[in-house]
């Protein structure tokens, strides 16, 4: 867990946080690409997904007058929809989707861990290969991330690659995380001891936050991710004073907090980027 108050305020107290203009980017990106593999393999080209860009964003800015203020002049639409058309170019750049049929898109994992937490993720897409290999592939919108905060992105690789296996009875060939912010692909391929010794960190992690959960204990943990943390109003770390814990909303109790806390493991955290490292870039997709 990279802050445990951050993970408390998110999770346990619910606290707003502002729409920003990147992280709106970043779902209408998701859904061109969701979309893409609608149309048929021959007319999924630069072109068609371009035309899915407006179309999503009314999708998302429609009944938000929040989000629908990010681009409140024609100056910042003009660069928000510019960069948007960056981000998928540059998935094209990656792999060819006329030459791709997923298995699933946007799809909704769940799995109840003996003795731990219920573990809950969607998967961008899962592609099968003929002989029964699955690949997992995400889309990340920003830059790869640096050096220090790799160790983040492989978590949650991991945990997809464990929900998949505990839900599907098959461990992935591989993961994919293209991050289109700078056209770098991370790729990993797991093996069995591997997601057995993750399954005990999961635990030893879901144990902490039932911990901190009893005691009311969450303790911040400042670093470079502050600086795209909402809450450092409210930070101790930074001179706030974090708000009382909600009180339980049924009776019952403490389990009601720890319900709270199971809708959200793993909390997905902002990562810094940094320039593209030579050599991280892969060729097309293709599982054979």
């Amino acid at each position: 867990m990279t802050c445990p108050l951050r993970y408390r305020f998110r999770v346990i107290d619910r606290l707003p946080e502002a729409p920003s203009s990147t992280a709106t980017r970043g779902v209408v990106v998701h859904d061109v690409l969701e979309r893409i593999f609608e149309l048929a393999p021959g007319r999924r080209t630069v072109g068609e997904a371009m035309a899915l860009l407006e179309p999503a964003w009314e999708r998302v800015s429609v009944g938000d007058p929040a989000i629908a203020a990010l681009l409140d002049g024609d100056e910042e639409r003009d660069a928000w929809f510019a960069s948007a058309r960056d981000l998928i170019e540059s998935y094209f750049r990656l792999e060819d989707p006329s030459r791709l049929q997923p298995a699933a898109r946007e799809l909704l994992l769940e799995h109840d861990l003996d003795g731990g937490p219920v573990l809950r993720g969607i998967l961008d897409r899962l592609d099968e290969a003929p002989t029964g290999d699955l690949r997992v592939v995400d889309y990340k919108t920003g830059r790869s991330p640096a050096l220090e905060f790799e160790r983040a992105a492989l978590f949650q690789l991991k945990f997809y690659a464990l929900l998949l296996w505990r839900t599907r009875g098959r461990i992935p060939r591989e993961l994919r995380f293209y991050y289109l912010g700078d056209g770098i692909t991370m790729v990993y391929r797991p093996e069995e001891h591997e997601l057995r010794g993750f399954e005990r960190t999961i635990r030893a992690l879901w144990a902490a936050i039932e911990r901190a959960t009893t005691s009311g204990s969450w303790q911040a943990r400042r670093s470079r991710l502050c600086e795209w943390c909402d809450h450092q109003a409210l930070c101790p770390a930074w001179g706030g004073t974090p708000p009382p814990l909600p009180a339980p909303r049924r009776q019952g109790d403490e389990q009601e907090a720890l319900d709270q806390s199971q809708r959200a493991l793993p909390a997905q955290e902002a990562l810094p980027s940094r320039a593209p490292k030579p050599g991280k870039k892969t060729a097309p997709a293709q599982i054979g």
